[in-house]
């Protein structure tokens, strides 16, 4: 297949393309690069996106759908460091909608994040109605009772919302976020993982707060789950991830400390 095309008169013969392609799509001859082995092309773009030149172009990552990366202000590495330890798992939240325009920001984010050789796949459902927020509760509540194990685990978050309606598993978030994947895809939950911290990373951002719905995850990921049905999630596709996003109701006012932390150096 003819997948590579080269720009001869602007081609430097760098071989920069040919070195940062992460399948051996290429190789550099005295003419410049050349395709040899298309098939196992990744579709990421890095040839066509590192090129100093602008002289390659790749079919599956096409050098016209290509942005240039324009100077880009670097955080200091404390900056950095602050605005990841700012990032909260928010479980009160305001009683306001999250708008669309913002959710959609969100999801666009996340599906920037890295995969697996290239992979992607995974797709993303936002449920911003309260009635199948709410309805989604009540049957995971359901679920957990019907299970002799969980019921057990859980058994005061399920006193509290049978007997106060109070909602630990969603927290009355006023949105989620579900991930799916094809059920034989074997990278759906890594991916799924990655793509939801961008997105809790890039929440507060937009003034808004997440929280990794775990508990919730523990029904909504389990083969006879009544989530399939209350989503209309499409046959042959698996819920991989769920957050809960909304406006936090409060502010944190200070960095919190982790365990200490353990790590070393191999020696040989």
């Amino acid at each position: 297949m003819c997948l590579i095309t080269v720009n001869e008169e602007k081609c430097i013969k760098c071989g920069i393309c040919v070195v940062e392609c992460p399948t051996g799509v290429l190789k550099l001859e005295s003419t410049g690069p050349k395709e040899v082995n298309p098939n196992v092309c990744l579709e990421c773009g890095h040839c066509v996106a590192i090129c100093p030149k602008e002289a390659i172009d790749n079919k599956k990552s096409p050098l016209a759908m290509q942005s240039e990366i324009k100077e880009v202000p670097k955080l200091t590495p404390e900056e950095a460091k602050n605005f990841i330890r700012a990032r909260r798992s928010v479980r009160s939240y305001k009683n306001t909608p999250v708008e669309r325009e913002k959710l959609m920001q969100l999801v666009d984010v996340a599906h920037l994040a890295p995969t697996a050789s290239n992979s992607q796949g995974i797709s993303y459902l936002i449920i911003d109605d309260k009635k199948t927020i709410e309805l989604a509760v009540e049957e995971c509540i359901k679920w957990f009772e019907n299970d002799a194990t969980w019921s057990k685990r859980l058994a005061g978050m399920i006193n509290g919302y049978r007997e106060n309606k109070v909602d630990t598993i969603l927290r009355d978030a006023p949105s989620i976020i579900l991930t799916l994947a094809d059920d034989n895809f074997y990278n759906g939950r890594e991916n799924s993982m990655i793509s939801l911290s961008y997105l809790e990373l890039y929440a507060p951002s937009l003034g808004l707060g997440s929280c990794w719905a775990g508990i919730f995850e523990i029904c909504a990921r389990s083969d006879n789950s009544p989530m399939y049905k209350i989503f209309n999630i499409p046959e042959k596709k698996k819920i991989t991830g769920v957050v809960m996003v909304g406006y936090p109701k409060y502010s944190y006012k200070r960095f919190t400390e982790r365990q200490p932390l353990s790590a070393s150096f191999y020696n040989n």
